[in-house]
């Protein structure tokens, strides 16, 4: 196998200690990236930027489907590596290494597809068309909660796009990100993907850095701080969600089970993932019931997996904390006893929950739900569209008419219909206002990691 011709990595790199989010254990170490580190990354990447930019789509195609297939043939080792970080259950991670590779061959025949802009004799005596042309190198900086189909949402598009990239994973999961560098060098080239293992001093390091445009998913936050880093250059960010459920009175009979499994997947860790169910006065009561025993149905340890880090589980217990103390009706479910260590934290709802409560304005980015009561419909939806992020929502009703409605007037990139967490490579992914801007997936990515260049020739 082929390594890059710059190691992003030195000997003298400072280590971090990683641990298990299932046992709260030592795992091992992983390097962190300083000066020396991010210079070295970002320099093999520009260095194979005008080779890799040479490559015809089609080329670009056949090289990202053999990546795919590298994914695939050693599947079982991403996915110990990703269970390794995340502590997802087999299951979970199986699924998001296949969805990775199928990202790759997505993006691997959607450049080659994508139709120009106006081309031809748009001007009289010249003729006239349109260049896409890539950026450069991109620097994407993923988050822990889904290291490798994080990876996949940001590189694969990039990468069809003709940029190379340096990808920094986040400091708890470094483990899926540099093996898929060191399969990108075989299947790609040395230097078209690097992998720069690190903690957020690495990330404002690579920011700083000679590179032509990040893409960040993470925090509100760090989101900020990232794009008043980048200066003129272009950004992507997904900066989280806080995702409204309105829950009506017609709702179907597998709302509540989907709902609970929905917010339990990846133990909550999902930016899309429904947090906020909102209900009607008639249908409250059922609402509380039905969910807090859809709830009691999902396992910590067989259904979902811990938390990821001591931060976020302390995080969950103050915000969690501060909601108990006001509301007037909380249910939670403990977690059976091999779950008593690491980051564990149970399936809970809390009800009767005020609209500035912590659990509601924050993004808990954990297995809980809260429900929220409104007088109609308008107040249900302005409940929804009332805090700053507006990633995704999702509408429950057997009218059809009334939900696609209130589908559309959703404050949110994605919105769905009696169904949470539906997605496909063909489907595009986005937030608005604190949710940040830019879109993943589908073909309307690739603008992401492009630019367009209009070439006009007198023709006489």
């Amino acid at each position: 196998m082929n390594a890059p011709k710059a190691d992003p990595r030195g000997p003298h790199a400072p280590a971090l200690t990683l641990t298990d989010p299932r046992t709260g254990r030592p795992r091992g170490t992983s390097v962190l990236g300083r000066e020396r580190e991010t210079g070295a990354a970002v320099a093999a990447a520009r260095e194979a930027a005008a080779a890799w930019r040479a490559h015809t789509p089609g080329e670009r195609a056949r090289r990202l489907d053999r990546l795919a297939s590298l994914v695939d043939a050693h599947a079982a080792d991403y996915v110990e590596r990703e269970r390794a970080g995340t502590g997802k259950p087999s299951a979970e991670a199986e699924s998001e290494v296949a969805g990775a590779a199928e990202l790759l061959r997505f993006y691997a025949g959607a450049a080659r597809a994508r139709t120009a802009p106006a081309a031809g004799r748009l001007v009289e005596g010249h003729e006239s068309w349109v260049r896409w042309e890539p950026l450069g190198t991109v620097a994407a900086i993923v988050p822990w909660n889904y290291p490798l189909m994080m990876a996949a949402w940001r590189c694969a598009p990039a990468l069809a796009a003709g940029n190379t990239v340096v990808l920094k994973p986040a400091e708890t999961t470094p483990d899926s990100a540099t093996l898929l560098a060191e399969h990108a060098a075989d299947a790609l080239g040395a230097g078209v993907l690097v992998a720069l293992p690190g903690d957020r001093e690495t990330g404002r390091l690579l920011v700083a850095a000679p590179v032509d445009m990040v893409a960040f998913t993470g925090s509100a936050a760090a989101g900020a701080r990232v794009a008043a880093a980048a200066g003129t250059r272009r950004v992507s960010l997904e900066l989280g969600g806080n995702g409204p459920a309105l829950v009506l009175p017609d709702a179907p009979e597998h709302t509540w089970d989907d709902l609970a499994a929905a917010v339990t997947y990846n133990a909550g860790q999902s930016c899309a993932a429904p947090a906020r169910v909102i209900t009607l006065p008639e249908n409250y009561a059922t609402a509380v019931a039905r969910l807090t025993a859809a709830l009691a149905r999902r396992h910590a340890g067989r259904d979902f997996g811990p938390l990821n880090n001591a931060d976020q589980a302390a995080r969950w217990d103050r915000i969690v904390g501060a909601s108990a103390a006001r509301v007037r009706r909380a249910a939670r479910m403990a977690p059976g006893p091999r779950e008593r260590e690491g980051h564990w934290r149970p399936a809970t709802l809390l009800a009767d929950v005020p609209p500035d409560d912590p659990a509601v304005v924050d993004e808990v980015f954990g297995p809980l739900l809260t429900v929220q009561r409104a007088a109609g419909v308008e107040e249900a939806l302005a409940l929804a569209n009332g805090v700053p992020q507006a990633l995704a929502g999702s509408v429950w009703t057997r009218d059809l008419a009334t939900g696609l409605d209130l589908a559309g007037r959703l404050d949110a990139g994605e919105a769905w219909l009696n169904c949470h967490l539906v997605q496909t490579p063909e489907l595009p992914h986005g937030g608005r206002g604190a949710s940040g801007q830019g879109t993943d997936l589908s073909v309307l990515a690739l603008d992401e990691y492009q630019r367009p260049k209009t070439v006009t020739a007198r023709l006489r």
